[in-house]
């Protein structure tokens, strides 16, 4: 059931007046049963994977918080105990033997409160395991086999391993890895864990978030997931018009311009030189206006039934360095990284003694900064491969570490420069910094474009090789799936995106619309859009919308 197709309009429209009409205790009841209704249409064999992954971390928390429970509960015991033994105590002599026993038994809280701590510990670990391996078997086993034939193949070897016909499940990375995130909140003691399964199963498979994120807390979304909401217009209305404006995105603006980049990526050897460039400037596009459309259509249908959903945007292409974008694009993905690979890395005990290792025997900055960039390259390279399970993404996220590594590597020539030239505040170097990300990003993604390293390589080669550059004057850009009529619709769809983004840094536009536009005319200006939307989205008779791009992930 995709977001763009009739059944799902049909489904949300029927689901927010259902929420509204039924009472209040069966108001969640409803929403579990409509994710799980709508991850049935997405595959019912599916619905496995989803449902394992959900009792794996609802058993792996709840035997966590019980055993928490459990040991305070015998520790305060074990205090009581001895506080008894001390105050029994008849004479000098005897009070200083009961001192010794109660050094003793301080020993043994501590020693017993150290041994539950691991006992959670291993419940943690097997959880987390027993749901990344459901991820791994079906997302990164046909990539495995691919790798060894590979070695097979290097040393003649006449075997081959056949590959596995396994469908990848909507959404499974989104999911677990929120799942997971549950568990190890649940260790480190931020939220109890939910003893209600049905509650657990909705925060898990909440279906506006399931297509492509964002990836959601447990102690940000249970707060209001399961607490019945009472029908507000304002509120049913303001979501409805994030809906429109993400539609207005993916309709009017990815997938017009998806031809044009599926044409020139699908046959590589036709489209070199400055279509490479052409590439990656529509890609970036395509990417940005599908990706964030998705996440408002997400976060407006969320809105409409009063459950705020964390932002998963915030004007990335104004960052003036990489490392400023990814903390502006995909937030929630960037900080479930950070907070559960990137900080235990580096405080694990290999980590440590790397530290004390590299500054003994290393130069100072060397040193300091070696268990970083460690830590920092096995994000990376998580965050790639968890993009997809091939070579192009791991080279991807692999080429963003080391952008970011030279960059933060270079902030003292940086800082000297700017002394000397004196670009403080200057508005054209702030544009050159915002032109330097965008197109730096773009080369990057280039990976995702073509899948496959070698060519990709060769592909941004020919942009300084093939000089073709002349084609741009004439019709060489018709020849793409798209005409001059997409283009004006693309040209005037990408200002109003920046316009809004604009409008958008100093707070919400729609907020800043509510103060100053009567609600007729701030409807009057929805009702334009969804005209636009109906006029000049990409669709037509028997059209079914290409799917989120980062459905696949």
């Amino acid at each position: 059931m995709l977001f763009t197709s009739y059944k799902f309009y049909g489904f949300v429209i029927l689901l927010v007046a259902l929420y509204y009409v039924l009472p209040k205790k069966a108001k969640w009841p409803l929403l579990l049963l409509g994710s799980y209704v709508f991850y049935y249409f997405a595959g019912w064999k599916f619905l496995f994977y989803i449902l394992a992954v959900t009792v794996i971390t609802y058993v792996s928390g709840l035997l966590i918080s019980r055993n928490k429970a459990r040991a305070e509960a015998r520790i305060a015991e074990m205090k009581a105990l001895d506080k008894a033994g001390k105050a029994s105590s008849d004479d000098k002599k005897t009070a200083a033997g009961s001192s010794k026993t109660l050094d003793v038994g301080k020993e043994k809280r501590k020693h017993y409160k150290e041994s539950q701590k691991k006992a959670r510990r291993r419940i943690m670990g097997i959880g987390i395991t027993l749901a990344l391996l459901i991820l791994a078997v079906v997302k990164y086993t046909n990539f495995t086999i691919y790798n060894i034939n590979g070695i097979l193949s290097a040393f003649h070897a006449p075997k081959r391993i056949n590959f596995l016909t396994i469908a990848l499940p909507m959404g499974i990375s989104f999911y677990t890895f929120q799942a997971v995130g549950y568990v190890i909140d649940v260790y480190r003691d931020r939220h109890e864990a939910q003893k209600n399964f049905f509650k657990y199963a909705l925060f898990v498979s909440f279906f506006p978030q399931l297509v492509q994120g964002p990836i959601s807390r447990y102690g940000d979304l249970s707060k209001e997931l399961f607490t019945p909401h009472a029908f507000s217009g304002r509120v049913v209305g303001r979501g409805l018009e994030r809906v429109i404006w993400g539609y207005f995105k993916k309709l009017v603006i990815a997938d017009r311009i998806f031809p044009a980049v599926n044409t020139m990526i699908d046959t590589p050897e036709n489209y070199k030189g400055m279509f490479v460039f052409c590439v990656m400037m529509f890609y970036a596009l395509e990417l940005y206006a599908d990706f964030t459309g998705g996440i408002d259509i997400t976060i407006g249908i969320a809105e409409m039934l009063g459950i705020p959903v964390k932002e998963n945007f915030e004007r990335p292409f104004f960052s003036k360095n990489i490392a400023e974008y990814w903390r502006r694009w995909h937030i929630t993905m960037g900080t479930w990284f950070t907070d559960y690979i990137f900080y235990p890395i580096s405080v694990s005990g290999p980590m440590l003694k790397l530290g004390k290792w590299s500054r003994n025997h290393l130069p100072e900055h060397a040193g300091k900064r070696l268990p970083v960039y460690v830590a920092s390259f096995v994000v990376w390279f998580t965050t790639g491969i968890w993009h997809g399970a091939s070579w192009n993404f791991i080279v991807w996220g692999l080429g963003n570490f080391v952008v970011i590594m030279f960059s933060q590597e270079l902030e003292p020539l940086y800082a000297k420069f700017h002394k000397k030239v004196n670009t403080d505040g200057s508005t054209a170097y702030k544009c050159f910094q915002v032109g330097r990300t965008i197109l730096l990003m773009s080369a990057l993604r280039l990976f995702d474009c073509y899948r496959d390293v070698p060519l990709t390589f060769k592909m941004f080669g020919t942009m300084f090789t093939t000089w073709n550059w002349n084609l741009l004057r004439g019709n060489a850009l018709l020849g793409l799936g798209i005409g001059r009529a997409d283009y004006i619709i693309l040209a005037l769809g990408t200002l109003l995106m920046f316009i809004v983004s604009m409008f958008g840094r100093s707070g919400s536009v729609r907020d800043k619309l509510e103060k100053k536009l009567p609600m007729p005319l701030r409807w009057g200006l929805f009702t334009i859009l969804l005209l636009i939307i109906l006029v000049f989205g990409a669709y037509g008779l028997g059209y079914d919308a290409s799917q989120f791009i980062y459905n696949q992930f």
